[in-house]
């Protein structure tokens, strides 16, 4: 279901910066932030402003359509929130963000809990890394 339609479900009027702001976070796959939201959305729709991408993005987060993430470099950045889990590796160095996901890692925080006697019921992964040949270095 595409970001706009999600929107509509949860009785969010649509402007047309709105639209097309959703439009550019149902296309990006970067996590880009509210400069690089605005960026995007501004190339599109010139009348675009910086002040209407903030607005929105709240509106959007405080909907539970779009997610907000702090990957410890100064900026939050977002995506829009989805049905399927995966978790996150962040490259220090280029600051890429690769989602991934790993049953393994997923049954292990299960079993940790259950021995802690608890039932898991959500979690965020976030791997901060470099590369391998810089990490030499």
């Amino acid at each position: 279901m595409s970001l706009e339609l999600k929107c509509v479900e949860r009785g969010l009027k649509m402007t047309e910066q709105r639209r097309v702001i959703a439009r550019v976070l149902s296309q990006s796959d970067d996590h880009p932030d509210v400069e690089l939201l605005y960026q995007r959305a501004s190339a599109i729709d010139p009348k675009v402003s910086i002040a209407t991408v903030y607005r929105t993005v709240r509106l959007f987060e405080e909907a539970g359509i779009i997610e907000k993430h702090d990957f410890g470099d100064g900026r939050a950045r977002y995506e829009e929130a989805g049905e399927d889990h995966h978790d996150h590796l962040i490259d220090l160095r280029s600051g890429t963000v690769i989602e991934f996901t790993n049953e393994a890692i997923e049954k292990l925080q299960e079993d940790i809990a259950n021995k802690l006697g608890y039932k898991l019921v959500d979690h965020r992964l976030e791997l901060y890394c470099v590369p391998l040949d810089s990490a030499k270095k």
